[in-house]
């Protein structure tokens, strides 16, 4: 297999798993978060800045990337590490959620989804076939089958059908996929808010005996309490001598209570999403640095980090930046977000290595949000 996950060490407080995930580009250590890089860059960071947080791989996007600039001409460029400077691992997302998430703008049947671009207006087609191609070029380290994420809440019947669907899908991927020496194909666990169909997805991927699997229709508007409670009957269905992959969620609360739950792998575009409005996580909570009362402080970012922006710059400099609407503020809160959830995660995987994950969490939050049971998202 292209992708050989290695378990080094459970928790005995908390269950979670520490391991290695070996790659044609690189070993990386699990748990672990991935920074999106959508469009073949995550958004105002160089690859040698995410070098120096250790980012130890990427996520990139199959829709985005075959709207612009083409699947074609990043295949002749080299693939998608040498097209964006990157030989680091790259797991790239199969374009299903983003084509769903167009609502109006699209079209599923058994064959595939018709959709038009949100760019040009064409009309388009992505079929499990035709996103097996398109990662086939881009040719990540791991690769995402295409599956529909559904809405949350939806009926039973709709659910039902879109994750058979979603299984169909998959066999076709999987009979599609043309690089499986050298890139791992991932199924995705659907099933929605339903356990006796999460239980029955879980259980036909694992029949297909993949590589790796990824737990995807979570963070899509259901409470937390939700998400946690799936994630506690579904993951144990999954190999323990494979890799487990959270769909979209980056939240700290939920990075740490996802891999008490024996996740392996993250990702969410929120650190560089809240970034760019002046949002930041600190190691005593949520700290907007655009505010007023930041005028005249003239402190760092956060006292606790040691970041290249809190060593460097004032929480008063950054509000400047900000409101002045220049691209260095922006980089300045990106790079401390990303660094923030990197480092959180290296401290998730010292605390299973000496087995205190679940007093290392209630610190964590007590300090982060104030309450050992968080209701706010970041």
């Amino acid at each position: 297999m292209a992708v050989r996950y290695e378990l080094l060490k459970q928790c005995k407080q908390s269950g979670a798993r520490l391991g290695r995930l070996h790659t044609p580009h690189g070993v990386i250590e699990t748990p672990i978060f991935m920074p999106v890089g959508t469009l073949a860059t995550v958004k105002t960071m160089s690859p040698e800045e995410l070098k120096e947080m250790d980012a130890q791989i990427i996520l990139s996007n199959t829709y985005h990337l075959f709207i612009r600039p083409g699947h074609e001409i990043v295949k002749e460029a080299g693939g998608l590490h040498k097209f964006m400077n990157w030989d680091r691992p790259i797991l790239t997302d199969s374009g299903g959620f983003q084509v769903f998430s167009l609502g109006d703008l699209r079209k599923i049947t058994e064959e595939g989804v018709q959709f038009r671009s949100h760019l040009s207006g064409e009309k388009l087609f992505l079929s499990p076939e035709k996103a097996m191609e398109i990662q086939n070029a881009l040719g990540a380290d791991i690769i995402m089958a295409f599956d529909e994420c559904p809405p949350y809440p939806a009926e039973y019947e709709y659910v039902k059908n879109s994750t058979e669907r979603t299984y169909r899908w998959l066999k076709r991927c999987k009979e599609a996929h043309g690089r499986p020496e050298d890139q791992a194909l991932f199924g995705i666990v659907q099933g929605g808010e339903y356990r006796e169909l999460r239980e029955e997805s879980a259980r036909q991927l694992v029949d297909l005996d993949l590589p790796g699997y990824a737990v995807g229709g979570l963070s899509v508007g259901e409470p937390h309490e939700m998400m946690f409670e799936i994630l506690g009957y579904t993951t144990p269905l999954l190999p323990k001598d494979k890799p487990r992959y959270l769909m979209g969620v980056g939240s700290p609360e939920a990075l740490i209570q996802g891999a008490i739950l024996g996740i392996d792998m993250f990702d969410c575009v929120l650190p560089t999403r809240i970034a760019r409005n002046g949002t930041t996580m600190t190691s005593e909570g949520r700290l907007v640095v655009r505010n007023a009362k930041f005028t005249r402080d003239f402190g760092p970012l956060d006292p606790n980090c040691d970041c290249y922006t809190c060593r460097n710059y004032s929480r008063a400099y950054l509000r400047h930046l900000i409101k002045a609407d220049e691209t260095f503020g922006l980089r300045l809160t990106t790079y401390h977000n990303l660094y923030f959830l990197l480092n959180l995660m290296h401290q998730v995987r010292q605390a299973i290595m000496e087995d205190r994950l679940l007093d290392f969490r209630d610190e964590f939050m007590m300090k982060y949000y104030g309450t050992l049971n968080p209701v706010q998202k970041f």
